[in-house]
């Protein structure tokens, strides 16, 4: 059970703490100080880009990215100890990823021509429903869907005779992540093997909406919302196209979710033209207080001078952004559709799903009910229930002095 969190920028007193080791840490040369130089970065992952099957404008894509991402974190950021520590292993992390998928596919080449069905993608705001919705279509035994720990660890055992330790590795980083984040649950309901969305495939080519929400970088965020993110969907279907060639489950329709692609969407639908599109919606100023929380929560973390009133002014540009160009792009989409509302997922969540696969033209099985049914058992019981008596204890409060 987390201590009480009383307003949006609590943060638990490990971080103090480790904030103070890892500053000691430095000064008495046990570690090294935790560099966020570009070129240091690729240095230090054995960045190679010549050995991979990326065409040169990808490549020149991420390069810029990872230039404008760094240059961001040492100009706007203000990273504490813990957040600079976090940002450096994130990066180092996202550019061996990279060499490392680069070196498979240099391999098995054959993993990038892997046919798959028409995905059925889940678009909306953050806070607006699209994890319920996502793992709801996702327990459907006639569907496929992406692990947590395949999302973030997107390079898969190299060997069939090796064992996938992924999900492992995950539930230790979820660990450590709640150890010094007591309410990450409450925003997020996290499963090391359990469905998710594909963030972590987004994060891999250096897309800004997982580093957005944890950083305050906003010259980063409004250079890449500039910018064409076809590079960022073709490196996404990459990834896509070889995990779903490791788990032998191509023809099978693929849940997708992630708030970001309401942001990309027109790029996406290139990439899949047969989607089919579930569409989630919430009240506006629900959605945004909502945002706020998980993102003041994230960055209270990483940053001492997190300020909620940035915070609040930045998310709903960031919102209004999205929710522009999601309508611009699903007013030329023809393809099947269906809408569902967060309310009416309460009201009645089996009378909507039911809506939802007659909208999309799909087969709602007694099996895919049960499994539903067995889901929502599961997700009552969930830490994230707790997110919205926090919500009501932030209304009106001011910060702690």
């Amino acid at each position: 059970m987390p201590p009480p969190r009383l307003h949006p920028l609590d943060r638990s007193p490990r971080v103090e703490r480790i904030n103070g080791w890892l500053e000691q840490a430095w000064e008495r040369g046990w570690s090294n100080y935790p560099t966020l130089d570009a070129n240091v970065l690729r240095e230090k992952a054995g960045y190679d880009p010549s050995i991979c099957v990326r065409d040169d404008a990808d490549t020149a894509d991420f390069d810029a990215k990872l230039d404008a991402l760094c240059k961001a974190l040492a100009d706007e950021a203000k990273l504490n100890s813990l957040g600079r520590t976090i940002a450096h292993g994130q990066l180092v992390r996202v550019i061996k990823q990279r060499q490392s998928l680069g070196d498979l596919w240099a391999m098995r080449p054959e993993s990038l021509e892997t046919q798959l069905a028409a995905p059925i993608i889940v678009l909306g705001q953050m806070r607006s429903g699209t994890t319920r919705i996502h793992r709801l279509l996702a327990t459907d035994p006639a569907h496929s869907s992406t692990r947590f720990c395949d999302s973030w660890a997107p390079v898969p055992p190299t060997s069939k005779l090796m064992p996938d330790l992924r999900p492992m590795g995950s539930a230790a980083a979820l660990a450590m992540a709640r150890a010094v984040n007591p309410w990450l649950d409450t925003v997020h309901p996290f499963g090391a093997a359990r469905a998710d969305e594909e963030l972590g495939w987004l994060a891999s080519a250096l897309d800004h909406a997982t580093y957005e929400a944890q950083w305050r970088i906003p010259s980063f965020s409004r250079w890449s919302e500039a910018r064409d993110p076809a590079p960022t969907i073709r490196e996404f279907a990459r990834i896509l196209k070889t995990d779903a060639a490791h788990h032998g489950n191509a023809a099978t329709p693929r849940v997708m979710k992630c708030p970001q692609f309401s942001e990309h969407l027109p790029a996406l639908l290139d990439a899949f033209p047969n989607a089919r599109l579930v569409i989630a919606s919430r009240d506006n100023e629900e959605v945004l207080h909502s945002c706020i929380s998980l993102v003041a929560n994230q960055m209270a973390v990483q940053s001492d001078n997190a300020d909620l009133d940035w915070i609040e002014s930045e998310w709903r540009r960031k919102l209004s952004l999205r929710e522009n160009r999601l309508q611009s792009a699903i007013s030329q989409f023809d393809g099947p559709t269906s809408h569902l509302t967060y309310s009416g997922l309460n009201q009645d969540w089996e009378r909507e799903i039911t809506r939802t696969y007659a909208d999309l033209g799909l087969d709602l099985s007694p099996a895919a009910l049960g499994a539903m049914r067995s889901e929502m058992k599961k997700a009552e019981a969930g830490s994230h229930h707790g997110h919205a008596a926090q919500l009501k204890q932030f209304s009106g409060d001011q910060p702690p002095t």
